[in-house]
C-alpha cells in the first residue's frame, strides 16, 4: 500500500524540509512541493535532491514564486491567483511526501489556506513541531484545527530537543492513533547527517 503524507508545521522555520528529506529517504518516496515561495536559487526541491540523493524523484512545483513571503502575497506580486483546484497529486507508483508552505493557516489566496490544500488533496498529515517560546500554543491550536477538519494526523514529529514539561503537554494531547517521531538536532544538514539520523530512527510505519 502506498504511503502518502502531507508535511506541515506549527509555523515557519520549524524544519519541515529536513523532516521531509528524512521521511522521503525512510519511505523511499517521491517528493513534491506544490508551492515554492521564494528561494528559487536553492528551493526545497533542490535541498531534497541534495540531501536525499540524485536518484530521488522530484515532482515539479505547480507554482514557483519569486518573493519570499506568504504564497498569496508572492502570487499577487506576479499577478497570479492560486486556487486549490489547481493542484492534483502527481501520478506515481511510489510513496509520496508532499511538503506545504509554513503552517496550516498560511494563505494561498485571499479565500484559501494551506489547510484547504490539504483537504483538497485528501492526505494524512505529519505535523512538525520545534521547541521555542509559544510552541505549545501553536502545536495545540494546529492539532485542534486538524481534528476540527477531520484530517488524519498520522505523525507528530518532535524536531530537536524539548523540555520535558513542554513535551509532556504536547504528547498528552495526541490521540492514540497518532505516532510520535523524535528527530535529533542537526549541527549541519548533509546527505551523511540524514543517513545517520535514519540509522537512529525508530520504526515509524
Amino acid at each position: 500500500m502506498q504511503k502518502k503524507l502531507f508535511i506541515t508545521g506549527i509555523g515557519t522555520e520549524v524544519g519541515k524540509t529536513v523532516c521531509s528529506a528524512i521521511l522521503t529517504k525512510y519511505f523511499k518516496a517521491d517528493y513534491w512541493k506544490p508551492i515554492q515561495s521564494g528561494d528559487l536559487d536553492f528551493s526545497d526541491s533542490m535541498k531534497i535532491k541534495e540531501w536525499v540523493g540524485g536518484h530521488v524523484v522530484i515532482h515539479p512545483e505547480i507554482y514557483r514564486l519569486q518573493l519570499a513571503a506568504s504564497p498569496h502575497q508572492s502570487a499577487a506580486e506576479e499577478g497570479v491567483l492560486i486556487n486549490s483546484n489547481d493542484f492534483k497529486i502527481p501520478e506515481t507508483q511510489n510513496n509520496l511526501i508532499v511538503e506545504g508552505a509554513g503552517g496550516l493557516m498560511v494563505p494561498i489566496s485571499d479565500e484559501e489556506f494551506i489547510i484547504d490544500l490539504i483537504e483538497k488533496l485528501n492526505l494524512p498529515v505529519a505535523l512538525v513541531v520545534r521547541n521555542y517560546l509559544g510552541c505549545i500554543n501553536h502545536t495545540l491550536l494546529s492539532l485542534m484545527l486538524l481534528e476540527q477538519k477531520n484530517i488524519k494526523i498520522e505523525y507528530l514529529i518532535l524536531n530537536g530537543s524539548f523540555p520535558s514539561d513542554s513535551e509532556r503537554i504536547i504528547c498528552n494531547y495526541i490521540e492514540g492513533n497518532t505516532k510520535i517521531v523524535r528527530i535529533a538536532d542537526f549541527e549541519i544538514i548533509t546527505k551523511e547527517s540524514i543517513e545517520n539520523t535514519l540509522k537512529q530512527l525508530e520504526k515509524i510505519e
